[in-house]
């Protein structure tokens, strides 16, 4: 159909409001049976939501067996990400390593981070401003050896990575995650598509 004006949304204060009746308030809660075949268990959650269809959390990235942790990994690996260990600073070769492409969760494949948000912070720890999206890792109060820290979990692998502190640049956001280089794993920009990370590519033409 078409019309002469356009088609325009009025946007006013709300007035006139009036609350539910009682018996409309939690509904759900209070009918377990659900309306119109809707119940709590057919709502997805929020994970699921910002999962479904994201390459980022592709089934492909599981993370691996407590065998395969601990046959696949160094002594090193394996005691960063499974027991929070710290390497030593400076001892990482992605410390000074500014080259194009994505840092992944050793445990899982899961990428992590991306070498556009990566800069020397001078503390001999790899370190980025963020990760590729907030959800894929989780924070954590971290009150050992007598310091107040956050410490920073791949959510999917849980492993740890090191933590994130509000040191960073102001420019970028303020915030420097400071990770171990043995918890990640650094694909270069030009095996990222032969490697099965190809949908991040995008990520460079910005």
């Amino acid at each position: 159909m078409n019309y002469n004006n356009p088609i325009v949304t009025e946007v006013l204060p709300l007035e006139n409001m009036t609350i539910a009746e009682e018996y409309h308030q939690d509904y759900l809660e209070k009918n377990p049976g659900g309306y119109c075949h809707i119940t709590f268990e057919t709502i997805p959650d929020s994970d699921e939501i910002l999962t479904s269809g994201n390459p980022l959390w592709s089934s492909e990235y599981v993370k691996m067996s407590e065998e395969e942790l601990a046959r696949e990994l160094s002594i090193l690996q394996y005691e960063v990400t499974q027991n929070a260990a710290t390497e030593k600073p400076y001892s990482s070769e992605y410390d000074q390593n500014f080259n194009d492409g994505i840092y992944i969760d050793i445990t899982t494949g899961q990428p992590l981070f991306s070498s556009l948000d990566k800069f020397d912070a001078g503390c001999g720890w790899p370190s980025f401003s963020k990760p590729i999206e907030d959800e894929l890792i989780n924070e954590y109060e971290d009150l050992s050896y007598g310091y107040n820290r956050t410490e920073v979990k791949s959510k999917l692998g849980d492993s740890h990575l090191g933590h994130v502190f509000d040191d960073g640049p102001i420019e970028v956001g303020g915030l420097r995650y400071c990770i171990n280089g043995a918890a990640i794993k650094f694909i270069p920009k030009n095996e990222m598509e032969d490697s099965g990370y190809g949908y991040l590519l995008n990520l460079f033409d910005k």
